[in-house]
């Protein structure tokens, strides 16, 4: 323990099994007074216990604690999700000092990595080494595991999940026994824990095969969205190895960024050069700030909300079409792939077949801006819910990957839980709402928005993104992934029974609300789980959030 005043704010049942494990010599590294937030501050919560281990041992020590303290335990990264999935009132473990590569072979990619590695201490290593991820997604702050363990993608139908490069895994389980799992040893536990989301214990150990170290040549440029959709089915996904969109409904413009590998030869003898694009107008200290206010001033006068997306828009991009708006560089793909998340939001992102995309960006484009019959770009958007009064964030995020590429069940290395298609290319579009300052936009504007997208995500077939926001119940989970969820859920049973890794968010979204055979209606919970997280507002911004314990039953 940090200190002999935190220690004795503990239970006395607590502060007992704590001392007579003391013997054993393995250091047990936690601190009471510790205050998590996610990175938009959307939840808060005060975990009894943040524990910090830097071994294996101190890792098995604390699930040891946990299950003789009857407590949840929580595993907690950058905490990047905007939604209540790391938070607790419980035990919280953090990995951020386990974070070795254990062993690194340049010739064959393969690296042994402690669980708790950032993916930009990983990139920079395999850079020094000369190798890189073969994708990346669009920030580096995350840990490995925590990549893993939510579902993490990237923008290419070349590549699918970022656990496709995963070869094997060991996970920590609620005995506190450390299980090695791959495609070929355990292979249904390595397809759970490849994207667990928490709840089946602690990842500690990932093999991964890098690829050699790559550049990117990337440009993007600025068109009006009929060229996107014209595009399509032909060249707009294919006509390179990496692209991304940013769809904006109110100008019906889009931005494209496209990007391939740069022969190494050409980069050795000079023929191409690394250069960065020029300082873009929002990552510069002026755009970011006038932004930003306009984005809170918006709040209470939302109505100017598309006025300020057109501006800060043609501030950013341009006001014309085409291409003189190309912009380029030349860059490691590690720098390439990253984007700057501007501040503090709301995301909720949905898996749709590749092909649905213009139907679901045009209906619901149709929706935002209130189209009548007649009016250019109208569509019949079928959405059950009124847009009027209601002005929402741009961009949409639109991105495309292929988990059936490189991965797949008969294989054992496709996820359980993985929301895209098994039969073809997914496309990823997220709906992202700001919060300048930390403070919601006004009124239920988000839940209407939020509600809406959803809807029609469900009626294109989606699923959506584990790290994300969204509203959707463990029945609809269930028929929408059949065999493989129970498949899931059976595994999850099985390693961690009295359910130390469950809590309210899982009980919601996973487990559901199972009624006991006593009747009456009563909750059937397991053991170890938290319950009845209560939300209160939060002084610096968005929900703090309290669970209730089970009584503590002395070792």
């Amino acid at each position: 323990m940090a200190a002999a005043d935190q220690f004795a704010a503990l239970p006395s049942e607590v502060r007992g099994i704590i001392v007579r494990n003391e013997i054993d010599g393995i250091p047990f590294r936690a601190r009471t007074a510790y205050t998590h937030r996610t990175w938009a501050r959307t939840f808060s919560s005060l975990p009894e216990l943040f524990i910090q281990p830097h071994s294996l041992e101190e890792i098995q020590k604390a699930i040891t604690l946990a299950r003789q303290c009857r407590r949840r335990l929580v595993t907690v990264g950058s905490g990047h999700s905007p939604s209540d999935l790391t938070c607790t009132s419980s035990w919280m473990i953090n990995l951020d000092h386990f974070n070795r590569i254990l062993s690194l072979d340049p010739a064959t990619g393969v690296c042994v990595l402690e669980a708790g590695i950032r993916l930009f201490q990983l990139t920079a290593a395999l850079d020094a080494a000369g190798l890189a991820m073969p994708s990346l997604g669009s920030i580096n702050e995350q840990s490995i595991a925590g990549a893993i363990s939510t579902g993490t993608h990237g923008s290419s139908l070349r590549h699918g999940l970022v656990s496709e490069s995963i070869l094997a895994l060991k996970v920590t389980l609620a005995d506190g026994t450390t299980a090695a799992c791959s495609p070929e040893e355990r292979p249904e536990l390595f397809r759970a824990a490849l994207l667990s989301v928490g709840a089946l214990g602690i990842i500690t150990e990932v093999t991964f095969k890098a690829v050699p170290a790559f550049s990117l040549a990337w440009d993007q440029t600025i068109d009006a969205d009929s060229r996107l959709f014209a595009t399509w089915e032909g060249e707009l996904w294919r006509q390179a190895e990496f692209v991304r969109v940013w769809w904006f409904p109110y100008m019906r413009r889009a931005v494209v960024w496209k990007a391939d590998e740069v022969a190494k030869a050409d980069l050795e003898d000079g023929r191409v050069r690394h250069h960065d694009p020029p300082t873009s107008f929002q990552d510069s200290r002026a755009g970011y700030l006038l932004y930003h206010n306009l984005l809170a001033v918006a709040r209470w006068f939302p109505r100017i909300t598309p006025w300020i997306e057109r501006l800060v828009f043609g501030l950013q991009y341009g006001f014309r079409n085409g291409p003189s708006t190309r912009v380029s560089a030349v860059q490691p793909s590690h720098k390439a792939f990253l984007m700057n998340c501007l501040y503090s939001q709301f995301v909720n992102e949905w898996a749709i077949p590749l092909h649905k995309g213009p139907e679901a960006l045009q209906r619901l484009g149709a929706w935002l801006n209130r189209l009548q019959p007649g009016d250019a770009g109208y569509v019949d958007h079928r959405i059950p819910f009124s847009a009027k009064g209601l002005w929402v964030h741009s961009p949409i995020e639109v991105r495309a990957s292929d988990t059936t590429v490189q991965s797949g069940a008969a294989r054992g290395n496709r996820p359980f839980l993985d929301i895209t298609p098994d039969d073809g290319p997914a496309l990823y579009l997220n709906a992202t709402m700001y919060r300048p300052y930390y403070k919601d936009p006004p009124g239920s504007a988000t839940e209407r928005y939020y509600e809406a997208f959803e809807w029609l995500m469900r009626d294109l077939g989606g699923k959506p993104h584990w790290a994300k926001t969204f509203t959707v119940s463990p029945d609809e989970f269930g028929t929408w992934f059949g065999e493989d969820w129970r498949q899931f859920c059976r595994v999850r049973d099985e390693a961690d029974p009295e359910g130390m890794f469950v809590g309210p968010w899982h009980r919601r979204y996973l487990l559901g609300e199972e009624t006991g055979a006593g009747g009456g209606g009563e909750i059937k919970r397991l053991e170890l789980e938290e319950v009845g997280f209560v939300r209160e507002p939060a002084r610096e911004g968005g929900f703090r959030v309290f669970g209730r314990q089970n009584p503590i039953v002395p070792a």
